[in-house]
Formats: structure tokens, C-alpha cells, sequence
């Protein structure tokens, strides 16, 4: 069984190894195996052509009876209501050879092979050569930019080169493909390369004009989400989704509650059959893909660009897909906050725009993508939906309602990252005060919003201040929650932090051995708490001047945010700084001067010059250009390091401190006594 996407070239390779390995057969047939009647059709031709009789059962008895090495081609047998068992013949002297994009009829054969998309060298000079163009080194980088373009697929690169042949336009293809991709796609070329009729559209068409109403639908609402990595849990925790007072009304939701409803059993649970049965029925027309492996469903990227472009009713689609994943942010526990990081390829295929004042939640799930914008290090964005929804929440449950003031937490915990620790201080201490008021001093999470303000305390250079709140806060946890439970050890990692910032590193280095040891026991080891603990662990062995274990620990942390939140994110440059300092004092001055020249181009581009991260990567620059003898340029990089930081955090701030006295010493090297 050779089994793929509609256009990935399975009936190509079908002839091509017939041709080749002909020698091997007495007899070769072909049958058309697209409906009923056709494959009728051929086997009767079979009959007549061995003068066996005239029907298809005859056929298939001379098949069975006659001992010769016959081989039988089914081609194109996609029909997954066509029971193909009724027309394969018995015995163990032939072959058969089928091609189909359902993988379902793998049941029958003995080898069982996926046709996927071209590898590069072998797209490039298919599309050249049915391009008629040359093969130099010119064409063949543009032939590259274009068969990437399609993806690869075989169907779509023979259609591009029919184009270009007649029209020469091999230069221009891109631009003229990305304002009229479904016109170019559709387009029937009037010299074909081969036998094979349909456009590539047209052969999606075909297999989505079969599809059940449910089936139809998610594809379509799949199509406003990133292609690969789509998981049933997605929908089925957005199935256990409740109306709530407020947020989005149950007008708004209703489609997306009846679409859910389809999949859910008579008790009202989820019945992961029916969804089963469903996402069969759209791989048995290779519209998706399953990897067993990941249990995720991925889209060929062509068929997912075009399930949207036939899309009847866009904005309403999209609102129901809106609300799919805003209902699937709120199951989500605190125990499943790495979660979000799978999830946000999806919101940036579904919400695209990079232009935080145009971002708009509809149907207004703005807490919910808020918080997930939170835990993924999109603070910007966090900002404007958590300030909607704390409006929203203020609005229709007061200010003292529990639910306000999370929202105020997640608003203020914002502001730290963002690096406005004033308001993040104002706003959390009435949070600390109302939650005291509202539930207690010894509640959990009072004791955690007080845990956020004493991390603001710390980034404020009130070190002392910190430190005794959160002995107070890890003294409590100890006492009313078990060993083990998240809070009670995130507030034993953050008593280590601040037991290193006033350099009692010792029983910080023991603090934060035992903090990595329980996250790596109950998360994993590439859960977010666990890598800010190793992190954590990497930053005191640094200053216990501990070097080796240092840049162990911290390589490997790199290395897992890398994988887990990508190049760029918040939290990948963090560790790209610690590692950096770390080879800075080991005396590995040139590696550390790139990779710290890295964080700082990137923490400028996003997060600003104002910021006190990028202040961070500021002064760690300056400092190791110091290192490195190249004082102009740590005097340059220094002075406006101290400037900016006397502006935001004052005289006394710990980091403003440390900036000026590496300051003096580089003043001092080039003769500015």
C-alpha cells in the first residue's frame, strides 16, 4: 500500500517501480480503483483478456487459480465507504500494489508505506524541468524558495512549473503565488506532465465535498490554528468549559458549545470515541495526519492554508476557535502551566498581529489569554487583556470579589516582568491586604501573593525587607501544606534566591539542592518551576565561585528552554546570560562577550532600552568588554548602564551600586581619575 495526501505523487511512484521491476511479473494489470464500477470494469476486462469469462468473479477465480507471479494495481482507491476486500483475490502467487490516500487499507497489505512530501533535491529539478527552465545555480536557488513555498508537494510543484513554462515567469512566481495562491492552485494546466487530471485544489475539493458536517467543521476551525500539534484535549477540555457571570455571554459561546456537544456522550461526558471516529474519518482522506508517538494531529501545511480560504463564514469561524481555546486556558491548572507553551503556536496562528494596541479578544476571553500571554513571557500582551479584565471584573463583581483580585495578581506579577515594580508594589499589597482581610493571613494564596510581593521587594533592592517576608511565608507553608505541595517548595526557591542576594550563599546552595531535587520528583525535567530552580542552583554555585558545576547546570538549562519556549523567549535569555557571566569568570572572554552582545540586541528589540533586564545585559557587556582590555568600549556601554539605572532605581539600588563601582574601575584604566 503506498498511502497519501491527494497530489503527493503516490500513482508516480507506483509506475516508476512497475517499470522498473516489470522483469519480475507475468502478467501486469491496472484498474482504476476510485469507485465500484470502475474496479468492476477492469477486473471483467481481466476476465475477457484471459478468456476466463466476462465478470469480475471470474476474473478474480483465474487470479486465484493461476500460478504465476501476476502483479494487480489498484490505483487510487480512496474511497473509504468502498469495501476493496470484495475485489482482492485469494492465494499466495501474486502481488498486489494499491495507492489511496487512506491509510485505513493498510489492514491488507504486508508492506505499508506513507508517500510524504519531496525531499529538496529531488523538488528542484521537478519543478525545473516541468518548468522547462535551466538547471544552473541561479534557478536552482529560486526553484528552492518556491517548492519550500509549496511545501513540497509534488502535485502543487508540477502545476507551479506548467505555470512558469508557459508564462517564463520562474523570478516572479512567489510574488504573483502569495497575492493568487487559489487561483494558481486550481489553474488546470493545458500541457500535463503526466496522466493525472485534477488540480490540487480540485482534489481536496473532491475529498472534503465527502466529509460529514462534524468532520468538514474541524477541519475548518483546525485551519485558524498552527498546523502541527493539535491534540483532543484541546477540545475536550474546552467541553467541561461553564458560562460564568461574566466574560463571554452564552449567546456568544452557543456554536462553540453545540460543536463541543457533538463529540460529548449521552451522560454529557466527553466520549473520546465519537471524536475518534471523526478525525478517522479525515485521515482516511489524508486531510490530517496522527502521530501515535506525540498523540497529536498535524495538517499538511497547503491543505491547512486552504481549508481557511473556503471557509463560508471566516469571522464566526474563528470566534468559535477563539473560544475553543479561551474555554481550554481556563482547565488548565496550575500543575499544567507549561501547557501554555504548547499552546502558544496556536493563539499566534489564531491572533496573529504583533501589534499589542490592536490586540482583541473575541469573543472577550482577555483573562484567560492574558494569564496564558503571562506564563509564555508576553507581558505586553498580558498587560492590555489583564487590564480588560480586571475593568470587566470590577464592573460586574466589585471590588472585593475573590476573582478581582486574581486578576489583580496576575496584573501586578505583569508589571514585575515588565520591570515597573512600583506599580506592580502598589497593586500588590492591596492584593496581600484584601486576600489577608478576604480569607486569612494562613490562606495559600495569600500566602503566594504575599510570596510575588516579596520577589517585588527584592527586585526593588529592599533585600532585607524581602528576606524577612518570606521566612514569614516559608515558615507558614511548612506548616499547613504537605513537603511536597507546589507553593510550599516554590517558597522554599524563593527564600534561596534571597538568601544568595545578602550572601549567605551556603544555605542558599542547600535551599536550592533540595528545591531542584523535589521539582525534578513531581515536574519533570523540563517543566518551567524546574529549570527556574536549576537556573537558581546555576546562579549561587557562580558565586560560590563553583564554576564547573555552574556552567554544567546552566548549559543544561539553556539547552531545555531552548526546546521548550524557542530562541527568543524571556526566558532562553536568561539563561543566556547566566551562562555568559559564568564563561566571563572562567576566563572564557570571548564566548561570553557574544553571547552577552546577543541578549542585549534581543532584550532591546523586545523589551525596550528602558527596561532593567536589558539595564542587566547593559552592565554585563560593559563589564566584560572591561575584562577583555577594550575599556572605550566598557566606559561607553558603563556610563550610560549607570545613568539609566540611577534614573530607575535609584542611589542605593544594589545594581546601581555595582554599576558605578565597575564604572570607576574602567574610568581608571583609561585615565579619567
Amino acid at each position: 500500500l503506498l498511502h497519501g495526501l491527494g497530489g503527493s505523487g503516490k500513482t508516480q511512484i507506483a509506475l516508476t517501480f512497475i517499470e522498473e521491476e516489470c522483469s519480475l511479473f507475468t502478467d501486469i494489470f491496472f484498474i482504476d480503483a476510485s469507485t465500484q464500477n470502475t474496479i468492476e470494469a477492469g477486473l471483467s476486462e481481466i476476465a475477457v483478456a484471459k478468456t476466463s469469462g466476462r465478470t469480475p468473479r471470474e476474473a478474480l477465480q483465474w487470479l486465484r487459480t493461476t500460478q504465476e507471479k501476476w502483479l494487480l494495481f489498484f490505483d487510487n482507491a480512496d474511497d473509504p465507504k468502498l469495501n476493496l476486500n470484495a475485489f482482492l483475490p485469494r492465494g499466495r502467487h501474486g502481488n498486489v500494489l494499491i495507492t489511496s490516500r487512506n491509510p485505513g487499507l493498510s489492514v491488507y497489505a504486508g508492506a505499508n508505506h506513507r508517500v510524504s512530501d519531496m525531499e529538496e533535491e529531488d523538488a528542484v529539478p521537478l519543478l525545473l524541468t516541468s518548468a522547462a527552465q535551466d538547471d544552473t545555480p541561479e534557478n536552482q536557488k529560486i526553484a528552492g524558495e518556491i517548492v519550500k513555498e509549496l511545501s513540497y508537494l509534488p502535485l502543487a510543484i508540477v502545476q507551479a512549473g506548467a505555470f512558469i513554462s508557459r508564462s517564463g515567469a520562474l523570478e516572479s512566481y512567489l510574488s504573483l503565488y502569495h497575492s493568487n495562491k487559489a487561483r494558481l492552485l486550481s489553474e488546470v494546466p493545458t500541457q500535463s506532465h503526466d496522466d493525472y487530471a485534477w488540480t490540487v485544489y480540485t482534489t481536496w475539493h473532491i475529498s472534503f465535498d465527502r466529509l460529514s458536517l462534524t468532520a468538514a467543521t474541524l477541519l475548518q476551525l483546525c485551519s485558524f490554528l498552527h498546523h502541527k500539534g493539535i491534540s483532543e484535549k484541546l477540545f475536550s477540555a474546552a467541553a467541561a468549559y461553564q458560562v460564568k457571570t461574566y466574560g463571554p455571554t452564552k449567546e456568544e459561546v452557543e456554536k462553540t458549545v453545540e460543536f463541543l456537544g457533538r463529540f460529548k456522550g449521552s451522560t454529557g461526558a466527553w466520549d473520546s470515541l465519537q471524536f475518534m471516529d471523526v478525525t478517522n474519518e479525515l485521515r482516511a482522506y489524508s486531510l490530517i495526519n496522527y502521530d501515535a508517538q506525540t498523540k497529536t494531529f498535524s495538517i499538511h501545511p497547503l491543505v491547512h492554508a486552504w481549508s481557511q480560504s473556503i471557509l463560508s463564514q471566516p469571522a464566526t469561524d474563528k470566534s468559535c476557535m477563539t473560544s475553543i481555546i479561551g474555554m481550554q486556558i481556563t482547565a488548565l491548572v496550575p500543575e499544567e502551566q507549561d501547557l501554555a507553551v504548547i499552546l502558544l503556536p496556536h493563539i499566534d496562528a489564531l491572533l496573529p498581529s504583533h501589534d499589542v494596541a490592536n490586540l482583541v479578544v473575541v469573543p472577550a476571553f482577555d483573562l484567560e489569554y492574558g494569564v496564558l500571554y503571562y506564563y509564555t513571557g508576553r507581558f505586553a500582551q498580558a498587560e492590555k487583556l489583564l487590564l480588560s479584565a480586571l475593568a470587566t471584573r470590577r464592573t460586574a463583581l466589585g471590588e472585593d470579589h475573590f476573582d478581582t483580585l486574581v486578576t489583580m495578581n496576575h496584573l501586578a506579577t505583569t508589571y514585575l516582568h515588565l520591570g515597573r515594580w512600583r506599580e506592580a508594589e502598589g497593586m500588590q499589597c492591596i492584593v496581600v491586604r484584601k486576600g489577608t482581610l478576604m480569607l486569612g493571613p494562613d490562606h495559600p494564596y495569600v500566602l503566594v501573593a504575599a510570596g510575588s510581593l516579596a520577589a517585588i521587594y527584592t527586585s526593588l533592592g529592599r533585600d532585607s525587607e524581602a528576606l524577612d517576608l518570606q521566612v514569614e511565608i516559608t515558615e507558614k507553608s511548612k506548616r499547613i501544606l504537605s513537603e511536597d505541595d507546589v507553593n510550599n517548595v516554590t517558597a522554599m526557591g524563593n527564600l534561596g534566591v534571597m538568601l544568595m542576594n545578602v550572601g549567605r550563599l551556603e544555605e542558599a546552595e542547600e535551599m536550592q539542592l533540595v528545591v531542584v531535587e523535589k521539582r525534578l520528583k513531581n515536574r519533570g525535567g523540563v517543566h518551567p518551576d524546574t529549570l527556574a530552580a536549576m537556573s537558581n542552583l546555576g546562579m549561587v554555585y557562580a558565586k560560590l565561585g563553583k564554576l564547573a558545576k555552574a556552567e554544567e547546570t546552566q548549559v543544561v538549562v539553556l539547552q531545555r528552554t531552548r526546546e521548550t519556549e524557542g530562541e527568543d523567549s524571556a526566558g532562553t535569555l536568561l539563561a543566556m546570560n547566566n551562562l555568559a557571566v559564568t564563561y566571563r569568570e572562567m576566563g572564557r572572554l570571548d564566548e561570553a562577550e557574544r553571547e552577552l552582545a546577543t541578549v542585549l540586541r534581543k532584550r532591546r528589540e523586545f523589551l525596550g532600552e528602558e527596561h532593567p533586564d536589558t539595564l542587566s545585559a547593559m552592565a554585563s557587556l560593559a563589564w566584560t568588554y572591561h575584562m577583555l582590555g577594550r575599556f572605550e568600549e566598557a566606559k561607553e556601554l558603563g556610563v550610560v548602564t549607570v545613568q539609566k539605572r540611577r534614573a530607575l532605581l535609584g542611589d542605593a539600588h544594589r545594581d546601581t551600586i555595582e554599576s558605578m563601582e565597575r564604572l570607576i574601575k574602567t574610568l581608571e584604566k583609561t585615565g579619567k581619575l
